[in-house]
């Protein structure tokens, strides 16, 4: 690999994700508009009658509440492979034959409700697992060799509660263990981001339940250079099926700056238990918990 840039490990991918998301929100920064005034844009709550109409539109809110969304890694391995791997100078290459994947197979919910899927082959869930292009080489000796594939099944946490889902529980001839790798082919039934469509960055990073009616929401936003951080609050627009959480920002004027980012918490009270409303994002119009799972809103295997 010579002269070839060091790869990024799966924790620099996800750092990366999170990198471009704040290169937007510091864009945004630039014009430091306020949300809430509508003197440059469209009010806060403008926003959030947007996102509803958009998830309830598109096809988004049936896929989450019908389809296959997971809400949490593909992969599963045991500790000791997880400790061996070194993401960031090894590839992975097929070492040896691999099986024919089926032509689709099943997901079975455990309230007993069951959705035939295609599946992806072993080839691809190989590649899932890599940072690097397939095209890249690697030293005989940084190299994780697939040596066959056993299709098998996994449980997995989805949107619908646990479901048993099929896998591919890929063999290396040089790692401990296997790894399993969930077998459905997101791409090609369809995701919340295909169904959105293009979308903003979000503000809101992630929310902790505190009770059934309070959240701990946690948000970035950008500033000036030298400026100090200022008060950012949370606002949370209800409806029977979703929630829609937005920041009000103070009006700041209208310029140029280079952006930094800055970051906070808030408590926020909803006048009705949160129950099984999906909380999305006002500016992104995704669910918040896609930032908390890099595989629930976007095709890993896309």
């Amino acid at each position: 690999m010579l002269g070839a840039k060091p790869p990024v490990s799966e924790t620099a991918l996800c750092q990366d994700h999170h990198m471009v998301r704040l290169a937007a929100i510091l864009l945004a920064a630039v014009l430091l508009l306020s949300d809430s005034s509508g003197l440059l844009g469209p009010t806060s709550e403008e926003n959030a009658v947007q996102a509803v109409s958009t998830w309830r539109t598109s096809g988004a809110a049936e896929i989450w509440h019908e389809g296959f969304v997971p809400l949490e890694d593909l992969r599963k391995m045991s500790r000791m492979v997880s400790e061996h791997i070194d993401y960031e100078w090894h590839g992975w290459v097929v070492a040896g034959a691999l099986p024919t994947p089926p032509a689709e197979a099943q997901v079975r919910w455990d309230d007993g409700s069951a959705m035939r899927v295609p599946v992806i082959a072993p080839r691809e869930a190989l590649m899932a697992l890599s940072p690097w292009p397939e095209n890249m080489t690697f030293p005989d000796n940084k190299q994780y060799k697939l040596t066959g594939a056993t299709f098998t099944t996994m449980r997995l946490k989805t949107s619908r509660g646990m479901a048993i889902v099929p896998a591919w529980r890929l063999h290396f001839s040089n790692l401990p263990g296997p790894i399993d790798y969930v077998a459905v082919d997101q791409k090609a039934i369809g995701t919340i981001e295909d169904a959105v469509g293009d979308h903003l960055p979000g503000d809101v990073s992630d929310f902790e339940v505190l009770d059934e009616r309070t959240l701990l929401v946690n948000y970035e936003y950008g500033v000036c250079v030298g400026e100090e951080p200022f008060d950012v609050t949370v606002r949370a627009s209800e409806r029977p099926d979703v929630v829609v959480l937005g920041l009000e920002m103070p009006y700041r004027g209208y310029g140029i700056c280079a952006g930094v980012g800055a970051s906070g918490q808030d408590v926020i009270r909803l006048n009705e238990p949160l129950g099984d409303r999906v909380v999305l994002d006002e500016m992104s119009r995704l669910p918040v918990l896609c930032q908390r799972a890099q595989n629930t809103c976007h095709a890993r295997n896309g």
